[in-house]
């Protein structure tokens, strides 16, 4: 018998008319590879509200789009009931994120595919909510990374500019350049200077006040990693990798999927493929395991969070991220 779930979900009126507290019913049945979890934390990221503005679902089928969907990819919580190959058993304290519109995180109880999710044990000095901020803005900038690596450091002292450096991803590319040895230089706005140099940033540009693009074709980094779309800095780097392409609105969508409406940007992809230009692409982020378990050690200090509100307040958590000043991860206590 189906027992019910609070849950954040949202309809085709968009946000935020279409944000609401409601339940969602709960499977008693587990798949072998699946997991119930007791969401404990769960954080919000700007993709949530890009899906929930998609115009594309009032045009969908009911069995491709429901008319309520829940919201939210990141995780941390306690395992209530594993599947035999879930890879994890009840009881286990685990963090994550499931994949986009597949289970929304932002409620009470979440049942999953753990095949499909990116799932590792929580270190036990972390506070839930401090493990729920990690998981997606960390495998982007891990997969940003990789995605540079062959072309740091090739001619040279490795050198790398991050744009958008205190944003949720880029506090973690500057972090993780840095750990590699690599200078760093990142742009920002003048009050998270000092933010982004704890991070690791040997450089800091305040853009309200610096040409960015003057500083960085001084600087001449091997690497751009652009957290924050635009195009005034592209061809300063032998490699120039986007997680938001062309456009510097949050309110569209980012990753790969906007090469389907910005033929420009394939054609420049395409061409730095061939070698008849400078190397560029618009990526999503890799679910890697392997990348979230590498986390383990990080230190507390090093997982910047903005605000954190509690569960029935998750309205104003939508309000403060929408605001595009949240300096780190927006983060829902689900749970004690």
């Amino acid at each position: 018998m189906s027992t019910a779930s609070r849950a954040w979900v949202y309809n085709h009126e968009g946000y935020p008319r279409g944000l609401r507290l409601t339940s969602l019913p709960t499977k008693s049945t587990l798949s072998p590879t699946e997991l119930r979890v007791r969401v404990k934390a769960a954080a919000i990221n700007p993709v949530d509200i890009q899906l929930m503005n998609l115009p594309l679902w009032s045009y969908l089928p009911p069995f491709l789009a429901a008319p309520e969907r829940a919201t939210a990819e990141d995780f941390s919580g306690v395992v209530e009931a594993a599947g035999e190959n879930a890879g994890f058993k009840a009881g286990d304290e685990i963090f994550g994120m499931v994949m986009i519109l597949s289970t929304g995180t932002l409620q009470e109880v979440i049942q999953f595919d753990a095949a499909s999710a990116v799932l590792a044990p929580k270190p036990s000095q972390w506070s839930w909510e401090q493990a729920a901020a990690l998981p997606l803005v960390y495998l982007t900038a891990r997969t940003m990374i990789a995605s540079v690596t062959p072309y740091v450091g090739t001619s040279g002292k490795p050198r790398v500019a991050v744009l958008g450096g205190s944003s949720s991803t880029g506090i973690y590319c500057v972090q993780l350049a840095a750990a590699r040895g690599w200078e760093v230089i990142a742009s920002c706005s003048g009050r998270n200077t000092d933010l982004v140099r704890d991070m690791g940033a040997t450089q800091v540009l305040d853009y309200t006040t610096t040409s960015v693009p003057e500083k960085i074709r001084t600087f001449a980094p091997d690497a751009i990693l652009d957290c924050v779309g635009g195009t005034e800095c592209l061809g300063l780097a032998r490699r120039y990798v986007t997680i938001v392409g062309d456009k510097t609105s949050r309110a569209s969508v980012g990753g790969s999927v906007i090469y389907l409406w910005n033929p420009r940007m394939l054609i420049r992809s395409i061409l730095g493929r061939l070698g008849l230009g400078r190397s560029y692409a618009c990526i999503n982020l890799e679910s890697n395991r392997k990348y979230l378990e590498e986390t383990v050690g990080m230190a507390i200090e090093k997982i910047v969070i903005d605000s954190t509100f509690n569960f029935e307040d998750a309205a104003a958590a939508f309000e403060r991220l929408n605001t595009g000043r949240a300096r780190g991860k927006v983060v829902v206590r689900v749970s004690e």
